[in-house]
């Protein structure tokens, strides 16, 4: 009933029979399966040498209910998060708030972010908007490349999009870090410079 027990790296009690996809796995989608395998693959062929093994609990997996408005996730949700010990710093953008989003008429939903407060390190988004299975790739990626958001603050999304959301949540996170002591120095520093 629950499928086949696995390890981390997908092998079974019998180590040399490795399972993938939806019989061993919670996430009951076809890219899980499709990531499952290239490991299943890896481990099973070149199990030893420069590659070594690789685990199931290092991916990075998305998921999307196609909705109107779509419903996409990514990595933790704030309570799980701080189950797991961080100090998470939620942040959230609202789509009326997104030109993009408001000239579409698809300005219901919200983009939100879920960090570790010290480092900025993404550990979770979750996205309500049209389209939002194609969006939610790109915090996918950062959270694969291990980005914080102030990476996010960096990118450039073409104007306007609906994917300014994520630049503005970095910009929102770059703002918490401009405490009164920051400020007072910058304030000092610029009169010093006129």
């Amino acid at each position: 009933k629950r499928g086949v027990k696995v390890d981390d790296h997908l092998r079974t009690t019998n180590h040399r029979i490795y399972a993938a996809g939806d019989i061993c796995s919670v996430y009951k989608f076809t890219h899980a399966a499709d990531a499952m395998a290239r490991i299943v693959l890896q481990n099973a062929l070149f199990s030893v040498g420069i590659f070594g093994r690789k685990k199931v609990s290092s991916l990075v997996i998305p998921w999307c209910t196609y909705t109107d408005p779509e419903i996409a996730h990514v990595g933790l949700y704030e309570k799980e998060a701080e189950a797991r010990g961080f100090d998470v710093s939620t942040l959230t953008v609202p789509l009326r708030e997104i030109d993009r989003a408001i000239l579409d008429g698809d300005d219901e939903g919200f983009a939100r972010i879920h960090a570790d407060k010290k480092s900025g390190r993404i550990l979770g988004a979750t996205l309500v908007a049209s389209h939002a299975g194609e969006m939610i790739g790109e915090l996918s990626l950062a959270m694969t490349a291990g980005l914080s958001l102030s990476a996010l603050a960096r990118t450039i999304h073409p104007y306007p999009t609906q994917a300014e959301a994520w630049k503005r949540l970095g910009d929102a996170w770059n703002k918490t870090k401009l405490t009164p002591r920051v400020r007072r120095f910058f304030e000092r520093f610029l009169r010093w410079r006129r």
